[in-house]
């Protein structure tokens, strides 16, 4: 989208058709609303846009502490993917790129003076660059032989929506630190109209068992404060998905060449909440931006990669040692009791928790601002 704004040739390719549903928990952080906004997305432009106003942690001792966002506007929401991802679509439309959703990537090649790609339905295609965004599974990744054999991801996730939620979780976002998945949560995120999103997400650290992870989601309504929280007439809609979690940066490769890998093909997830969006937005942005930069394939890359060590590396290593402290009860507990002692502490920790700061903003002297824990909010109120 933003190559496109500034005038580039740009050629957006995708085997799903649009609007497609993805296996997410729908949840919206400041970080991935401050870049949203920044390309120019408006609530309205999704339909069941739903902007949270609070969020509630349980801890592993039942333990229920209410962080309440800032005031002054919006710094957290929900939202369909089928519905966020098609309005994205339909910016870089607008834009001028030319999206041809439904055709796969079938073959690839990087040579001295660009790509040569072969899409399905379309057929030969020629690039400067390649902009990889293609996920946990990337086939541009596979293709260009960088695939890591056996490479499961650090997370895994279950989801479902459910409907007829009349408890407080029709307006509530609950995050339960359940003893059974730390470093892990389940999570129920609301949605207009009585529906929300439920789920889990536990650490693939090679104690579970795909058929323990599915008994786990099974039994997951059946808790009693879940099934307070969603209310005696909830139901699960549909089925269920489930699918891996890339939270790696720190080891992936980001670029190759010619190509820039973004998002999941990235690895860039948060390793401590599995939350993505924000972190794909923000290495799609970065690599337009090297894009921009410069012309030759060196530079580009260098730009590109230290952009993202600046900002995500610290972040990922500062979340990994948190989720190391969080796998144990007594800690999660703790940490929660810590999080509600005071107005103060619950305010700031929800800004910290939804990535209105970084991760490592304490250890990260070089990204210290004026308005730390004072910035307004993405979408400030009219």
């Amino acid at each position: 989208m933003l190559l496109a704004r500034a005038g580039r040739s740009v050629l957006v390719v995708d085997k799903a058709e649009f609007p497609r549903d993805k296996c997410c928990g729908d949840g919206l952080t400041t970080l991935a609303l401050r870049e949203l906004v920044a390309l120019g997305l408006r609530p309205e432009q999704v339909p069941n846009w739903q902007t949270v106003s609070e969020a509630w942690l349980r801890s592993p001792s039942g333990r229920e502490v209410c962080l309440p966002m800032p005031a002054g506007g919006i710094y957290a929401a929900t939202t369909p993917r089928r519905e966020l991802d098609a309005a994205l679509l339909q910016m870089a439309r607008d834009a001028g790129a030319d999206v041809r959703d439904g055709h796969s990537l079938e073959a690839l090649e990087q040579h001295v003076d660009g790509i040569h790609a072969e899409v399905g339905g379309i057929g030969s295609v020629t690039a400067a660059f390649v902009v990889a965004a293609d996920g946990m599974w990337s086939p541009t990744r596979r293709l260009l032989g960088l695939a890591e054999p056996g490479y499961l991801g650090e997370w895994h996730a279950f989801r479902q929506y459910a409907r007829h939620v009349t408890g407080p979780a029709a307006e509530r976002l609950y995050v339960w630190f359940e003893p059974d998945f730390l470093p892990g949560y389940a999570w129920s995120f609301p949605l207009p109209g009585g529906r929300a999103n439920v789920g889990f997400g536990v650490m693939r650290d090679g104690s579970r068992t795909g058929k323990q992870m599915s008994a786990d989601w099974t039994g997951l309504l059946d808790r009693p404060h879940i099934r307070a929280a969603l209310g005696p007439h909830a139901e699960l809609e549909d089925r269920h998905t489930a699918w891996p979690i890339p939270a790696g940066i720190d080891r992936a490769v980001l670029s190759a060449r010619r190509t820039l890998f973004v998002g999941d093909a990235a690895r860039a997830t948060d390793v401590m909440t599995g939350e993505g969006i924000g972190q794909a937005v923000l290495t799609g942005r970065l690599a337009a931006e090297a894009l921009l930069a410069a012309d030759d394939p060196a530079r580009v890359r260098g730009h590109y990669e230290r952009a993202v060590r600046h900002h995500l590396f610290a972040d990922h290593r500062t979340s990994a040692v948190l989720n190391r402290w969080l796998a144990r009860p007594l800690l999660a507990r703790g940490a929660v009791r810590v999080v509600g002692l005071n107005a103060f502490t619950r305010r700031n920790f929800a800004r910290w928790m939804f990535e209105d700061e970084p991760r490592a903003i304490a250890f990260t002297p070089r990204r210290w601002h004026r308005h730390f824990l004072r910035q307004p909010a993405p979408y400030p109120t009219p």
